[in-house]
């Protein structure tokens, strides 16, 4: 697949500041309006018309008893998987470009309709060296600035001051710009010789993905992810004893995941949820009810569902209606039914965990105890305490809006969290299991010394807090990963 080059991106003739990113997978088929234009309605579900795919028990039977791993690599068979290379994990055709200077809106239709999980952004379209990624944690943040549910420290004021007057005068925010509002995930190369003891032990830290060059130069080959990674030592464990022997284990005997838990109830507005995710550095946030049972999942890739115009109105609606709108467009897009939540016990085995993440492709699991009746009680505050939505100066409280405003979606029925189909079936929740625990506890089990992965999310709170970290895009290679002498740094 060919991809667009910046000068193809800004082809188009400018068009107004506010957010139009061309289509996304949403049910709703319109015209691209403004941001703050009107949604009249959310879209209904497809349950309303066809039956589901499975029944609930077949649904919950599938969660219980996930598949088991694949058929493993042939190429990969009786080889010490130490001696595996990062390069033999990628795939050239996953890489998306963009410039510095292509614009949000064009790198974000990109990166919406390529299917990509990230884009690598490069100063001319010739070159295949990259120095930066733009992500759905940046749109999250870009989006959060452009509703005016940010505010900048008085340090990064003039930053925020600037990128305003640009898009209130019309003119187009390239990324170059766009990425001043802060770096959420750190650039990291690997050479595509390096073995997967080094992505483990990289990976086992906290560090989500890497960008994989080719041996002596800055050229991109591809990019390993820690899904991809987890995904690959699952179907071929048998060649990796030392990590295959662990798969039996139950997670409370390995004692991996964290207590440390970050929800929001179901009723709070889903701005409130944004602003949570973006001031703690999180790429899923668990929804809950009043019982703490978990009802739903919000994650930084939902936010494609809200870069079109009309949606607006989403943003002050609930978190339950946005997971309902999430599982609706799930429906429409795969024609079957999405099961809202996938959640572990702590008796669930490593393997049992493993097969969920790989099936469904998602980063972490709920850990759940029994469940709790979910009463329709006064929604109760969230797990911890919600921080209140900090509003930018007045003349950058909104962007500019087309006539007629939209319509609220106060009068769009809304279930409480409370009422929620399968409340009761996942249970009250205890705690989350990431690939970033597993594959620390593949690194630690390897021999290898990871870095303490609750630093780095420490890290990413503290650059999260202050909104807007500056950081010099042309120094990102200072970041990269050297493994020339056998380790890393960081």
């Amino acid at each position: 697949m060919q991809v667009p080059s910046s000068e193809d991106l800004r082809s188009t003739p400018p068009r107004s500041p506010s957010i139009r990113l061309g289509p996304t997978p949403t049910p709703i088929q319109s015209h691209r309006q403004s941001f703050t234009e009107s949604l009249r309605g959310h879209p209904p579900s497809p349950r309303a018309t066809r039956q589901p795919s499975l029944s609930q028990a077949q649904l919950q039977e599938l969660l219980n008893n996930p598949p088991t791993a694949g058929t493993s690599d042939a190429r990969f068979s009786e080889r010490d998987w130490q001696t595996v290379g990062v390069g033999e994990l990628c795939d050239p055709a996953d890489l998306r470009f963009v410039e510095f200077d292509t614009g949000i809106e064009d790198a974000t239709n990109v990166l919406i309709n390529s299917g990509a999980h990230v884009l690598l952004v490069r100063h001319h379209k010739n070159e295949r060296a990259a120095y930066a990624t733009y992500d759905y944690r940046d749109l999250t943040q870009y989006l959060l600035f452009a509703t005016g549910q940010l505010q900048p420290d008085e340090e990064h004021f003039p930053i925020f001051t600037s990128l305003a007057k640009k898009a209130q005068a019309g003119h187009t925010i390239p990324l170059r710009d766009a990425k001043s509002l802060g770096n959420k995930e750190p650039f990291m190369t690997l050479p595509s010789t390096a073995n997967l003891m080094h992505a483990i032990e990289v990976f086992g830290g906290g560090v989500h993905r890497l960008v994989v060059v080719e041996e002596g130069t800055d050229n991109v080959v591809g990019i390993l992810s820690q899904l991809r990674l987890v995904k690959f030592l699952w179907e071929n464990g048998r060649n990796f004893p030392i990590i295959d022997r662990l798969y039996s284990s139950t997670i409370k005997d390995l004692g991996i995941g964290s207590q440390q838990l970050i929800s929001i109830n179901g009723d709070k507005a889903l701005k409130e949820a944004l602003t949570l995710m973006d001031n703690e550095g999180l790429t899923s946030l668990a929804v809950v009810d009043n019982q703490s049972n978990v009802v739903g999942n919000i994650s930084t890739v939902d936010v494609r569902l809200l870069t079109k115009s009309s949606s607006a109105p989403l943003l002050d609606n609930t978190c339950i209606h946005f997971v309902s709108v999430i599982l609706s467009t799930r429906g429409m897009n795969d024609g079957k039914d999405s099961f809202p939540v996938f959640h572990i016990n702590p008796y669930s085995t490593l393997a049992h965990t493993v097969a969920k993440l790989v099936a469904t492709k998602a980063h972490r699991m709920w850990v759940t105890d029994s469940p709790s009746p979910s009463l329709s009680a006064t929604p109760a505050p969230p797990i911890i305490s919600q921080p209140s939505v900090s509003h930018p100066p007045s003349h950058l409280a909104s962007l500019p809006q087309s006539n007629p405003p939209f319509q609220h979606l106060s009068n769009t029925p809304s279930v409480s969290a409370s009422a929620l189909p399968g409340a009761n079936m996942s249970g009250q929740l205890a705690g989350v299991v990431s690939l970033t625990d597993i594959l620390n506890l593949f690194a630690k089990a390897s021999g290898l010394h990871p870095t303490d992965p609750d630093q780095r999310r420490r890290q990413r709170r503290r650059s999260s807090s202050s909104s807007f970290v500056r950081g010099s895009l042309d120094s990102a290679r200072s970041s990269n990963l050297d493994v020339s002498g056998g380790g890393g740094k960081r």
